[in-house]
């Protein structure tokens, strides 16, 4: 899809950066080459003392606006922050250890044509820095239209990939600054519950695995968030009541399984490990009992 001879609505692109200079210039770079040109980058430094400001500011293109957090803060309420400087009809996001392909909003665009759309979202990479591999997130078909129900069950919309509409994120709250880990989950599954979503069927991005990603070192407040998610979703019926909801419950095991054996606490895992359902996941828990932990490290995110 090309949307070179149509409307071209303006996309503001957030960057939230705390000292984000190894990978920063990739990350500019990615948004500079893309096909799609009616842009504006908001990069909001979140109080950085590295120098990503000075090679952001390196780039001179009036479509890049640069602007200083007035005090340091968590990473949805910086990303909030972002966004109320943002004059697009579109938002999309890119942190700055990830890139973009070039087509990735030339293709994902053109669906917003649908009024009923809110979101689209795409395949990616997830890059290991460590391993120096590069592999697909999402395998398979993947659900559009109102997707709930699939959500809840297997939650697959990476942020780097997505494209909201603006009007959405300002009808509702747009990102919980109450969470530091899962404010984007928390987003995608309250749209997911009133907008129809779109997917674009191939890589449009990637995302960098590397060892410090605050998802991977964080494992106990991602748990610990994810508790508290599913208590304030009694205030959200149609999510609570759906018949998938007890999925969460599911990941927050899996999730805690993670944890105990990282910690070497084998025993109490394998009590959590009896809850799980006989798989390919249940026999990776397994021989993660009996594997060196910097081995099992590689496979965190099983």
């Amino acid at each position: 899809m090309n949307t070179k001879n149509n409307h071209q609505p303006l996309v503001s692109i957030i960057m939230n950066c705390y000292n984000g200079e190894t990978y920063l210039h990739k990350s500019i770079q990615s948004v500079l080459e893309q096909t799609y040109k009616n842009w504006e980058l908001i990069f909001w430094d979140n109080r950085s003392e590295d120098k990503s400001a000075e090679i952001f500011k390196s780039y001179e293109d009036e479509r890049l606006k640069y602007y200083y957090a007035p005090k340091h803060s968590l990473l949805y309420e910086a990303r909030n922050e972002a966004i109320k400087k943002s004059s697009g009809e579109l938002i999309a996001f890119l942190d700055t250890d990830d890139f973009w392909e070039k087509d990735k909003l030339d293709l994902q665009i053109p669906f917003f044509k649908d009024l009923k759309v809110g979101v689209v979202y795409g395949n990616l990479f997830i890059v290991n820095e460590k391993l120096n591999t590069k592999k697909l997130f999402l395998k398979g078909e993947k659900p559009r239209g109102f997707i709930l129900d699939n959500l809840l069950k297997d939650y697959c919309t990476g942020l780097v990939s997505l494209v909201i509409r603006k009007s959405l994120l300002d009808k509702h709250e747009a990102f919980d600054r109450t969470f530091d880990y899962i404010g984007d989950f928390d987003l995608m599954i309250r749209m997911s519950s009133k907008y129809k979503f779109e997917y674009v069927d191939k890589p449009i991005a990637s995302w960098r695995s590397h060892w410090n990603n605050a998802t991977l070192l964080k494992k106990n407040d991602q748990i610990n968030e994810l508790k508290i998610w599913t208590k304030k979703m009694k205030n959200y019926s149609d999510i609570f009541n759906n018949k998938n909801f007890t999925y969460i419950d599911s990941k927050i095991n899996n999730l805690e399984i993670v944890s105990l054996i990282l910690d070497k606490r084998h025993k109490e895992a394998r009590f959590k490990i009896k809850k799980v359902p006989f798989s390919l996941k249940k026999i990776k828990f397994l021989l993660a009992l009996i594997l060196p932990v910097t081995f099992v490290k590689r496979f965190i995110q099983f």
